[in-house]
């Protein structure tokens, strides 16, 4: 079976994305792609990963997992979200490290399913943008513990995703910047549904509409309707043409609420994180999105 994990990164609308899929879970069905509501696995898989440190699975426990997760639902390809699967959101960051349980958790991933076809897709963020996001809210404690022990310049996405590379080589990795999904967010659900580029999809444009006025919103549509020949490179084009003009100031600023969070240190970590994604790139077995 193929089988898709979707890992987060926690503040990449995350949620949103998992809503999308399960609107098209008539569509994806009659192609022989299950997309199970979270409910049903998202505690138990990150269990039988915990499990597995006290021993390898049970020869059962893979049939047990997917009995569970798909409740006699028949699949050649299960789409799953585990945005916490890493971590929570308070240890985003720990040992100076992104998710530094990233590479193991994938590895005991593969445990469970090693004679399927498992692969990795996760969204990426400026760090400067992300931990602002995940630990404002955090105890002081837990911010204080994270950032003491980190160097924030150092902190690289790259060096995550070489973890999981080395912990599970057979496992490919899919990645793509948060910064970047409103316009490739289409091509995300299809690529993590196995569709056919271009392939008809319910809410290709959920995320654009929460940062596009409702005027934007229904120009851009207009336009779409008059111009249905559009390819999907001329579309990003043509988004970002109607994102120049009418996106929701507001939802593109974010409140960057940590101890000594300047803007200088924000411009730094910006510009590495740029270098960051393009090495990330030239990473085997890994496949970027972009727009």
């Amino acid at each position: 079976m193929q089988i898709i994990v979707h890992t987060g990164a926690h503040a990449t609308s995350e949620d949103r994305l998992m809503k999308c899929l399960l609107s098209n879970v008539d569509g994806f069905q009659k192609q022989g792609v299950a997309v199970p509501g979270p409910g049903k696995y998202r505690d138990l898989i990150k269990q039988s990963c915990k499990a597995l440190e006290q021993g390898a699975p049970s020869p059962d426990a893979r049939e047990i997992l997917l009995d569970a997760i798909l409740d006699e639902e028949e699949a050649d390809r299960l789409v799953l979200s585990v945005p916490n699967l890493f971590s929570s959101r308070n240890y985003v960051l720990d040992d100076g490290m992104l998710y530094p349980q990233a590479g193991k958790r994938v590895g005991q991933l593969k445990q469970l399913f090693q004679h399927d076809q498992l692969e990795i897709f996760m969204a990426i963020r400026n760090p400067a943008i992300l931990l602002p996001s995940v630990l404002g809210k955090a105890p002081e404690k837990v911010i204080a513990a994270a950032l003491n022990t980190t160097d924030l310049m150092q902190l690289r996405w790259a060096d995550m995703i070489e973890d999981i590379r080395m912990s599970a080589p057979n496992v490919p990795v899919t990645v793509w910047c948060y910064e970047d999904a409103p316009l490739i967010w289409a091509q995300i659900i299809r690529e993590m549904a196995g569709l056919d580029h271009g392939e008809k999809i319910t809410g290709g444009f959920d995320l654009l509409s929460t940062i596009m006025t409702r005027e934007g919103m229904k120009r851009f549509r207009a336009y779409l309707h008059e111009h249905k020949s559009l390819s999907e490179v001329q579309k990003r084009r043509v988004i970002a043409a109607f994102l120049d003009k009418f996106a929701i100031e507001d939802e593109l600023e974010e409140e960057l609420d940590l101890p000594d969070w300047t803007e200088e240190l924000v411009d730094a970590m910006s510009d590495a994180y740029d270098e960051d994604v393009y090495q990330l790139q030239r990473i085997p077995g890994v496949q970027f999105i972009a727009p």
